[in-house]
């Protein structure tokens, strides 16, 4: 059964599987990779989702403010042997349900796409795609996407 818990980024299960993702994330960006690492730092995310299998962190996801009515959603990631099981879904579905009931209206975000997978999930979840934004202007590699919540 999977357990989905609320957290802040000092979370030591968050840190672990953070480091996994960005173990899988710079094997598929290469060289462009330390250009994203910048804008993924987690040192002070306020609303982290950690998803567990039997006690074993499997999957996590974060935001944080993006607008006065948007917060942005980082850092999501899957054990890969845990991939196709519906933990991204459920973390995503859950830092939806988290920002709505702050107030926030709609959920922002960036892939790659160098990852198919992230793609289909946000897509299948409601996602649009939108012109990138920000510091992913005019990156090739950049895919960036919105959902208004209550969809």
């Amino acid at each position: 059964m999977l357990r989905l818990a609320r957290t802040t980024s000092e979370n030591a299960d968050f840190r672990s599987l953070v480091q996994l993702l960005d173990q899988d994330l710079a094997e598929r960006d290469g060289a462009e990779h330390s250009y994203y690492a910048q804008f993924n730092t987690i040192a002070t995310l306020q609303h982290v989702v950690v998803a567990y299998q039997a006690d074993e962190p499997v999957g996590c996801g974060a935001f944080k403010p993006f607008e006065i009515d948007a917060v942005e959603v980082k850092r999501m990631f899957v054990q890969p042997a845990r991939r196709g099981q519906g933990v991204a879904q459920a973390v995503l579905a859950e830092l939806e349900k988290w920002a709505g009931e702050l107030g926030y209206a709609s959920c922002v975000l960036e892939t790659g796409k160098r990852q198919p997978e992230a793609i289909r999930l946000y897509e299948r979840s409601g996602y649009a795609h939108i012109p990138n934004y920000g510091q992913y202007v005019g990156i090739e590699n950049s895919v960036c996407m919105q959902k208004y919540l209550g969809q």
